[in-house]
């Protein structure tokens, strides 16, 4: 790694944790400096604004949190089974600290800039980048029956936030592993008691 390279991820560490503890407008360059262990100089170098290192920490943990992969439909599984297995890869996404760490410093700089809050939303992660077209193909195999599938994927996606996400950023409870499960278990049985085929959907 070049020696820039490695002085620009150090100003992203600093900043990420500095942002975390005291907010992005609490935070001063000088600080920034210090906790990366670099000149105050050097760190304008990298990033001329505050909010250009924000923006910087929201597009590393994007990047970091999109390389999972995505659950492909398959007509010979049961579908109960594909939807836990996308339950479960974004309850582990919802509940990692890399999402709840950026998440606390960006809910209060979206009180600040509203626009903001449709830039995060339109950088989807997790299940959110593919679920629509996974049900529509559920769909086209008689699976399930769903007249909306990008509503029906937000349904699914928000009732686990509900659960898992939310409570962890506001610090109100930390879900246990047989909480989490439990939560996936009867997420999917909702999902599947509102669009399953029960004469298609073999049993998980």
């Amino acid at each position: 790694m070049k020696l820039s390279e490695q002085k620009r991820l150090q100003i992203l560490d600093a900043a990420e944790e500095l942002f975390h503890s005291f907010g992005v407008e609490h935070t001063s360059m000088d600080q920034l400096a210090l906790q990366a262990q670099v000149s105050k100089r050097t760190v304008y170098n990298h990033f001329a604004t505050k909010e250009q290192l924000f923006q910087a920490i929201l597009q590393r943990m994007s990047d970091k949190l999109r390389q999972g992969g995505e659950v492909q439909f398959n007509p010979a599984l049961p579908i109960a089974d594909q939807l836990r297995r996308i339950a479960a890869d974004e309850v582990a996404l919802l509940s990692s600290e890399a999402l709840l760490r950026v998440a606390k410093i960006a809910i209060v700089q979206m009180m600040k800039q509203p626009e903001l809050a449709q830039t995060m939303n339109d950088n989807a992660l997790g299940c959110k980048r593919y679920l629509a077209d996974f049900l529509q193909q559920a769909c086209q195999a008689n699976v399930l029956t769903i007249a909306d599938t990008v509503f029906a994927s937000q349904q699914f996606v928000y009732q686990l936030k509900s659960f898992v996400f939310y409570p962890a950023l506001f610090g109100l409870h930390q879900a246990s592993a047989s909480e989490l499960q439990h939560i996936i278990d009867e997420t999917v049985a909702m999902f599947l008691a509102r669009y399953g085929n029960c004469s298609a959907s073999p049993a998980g």
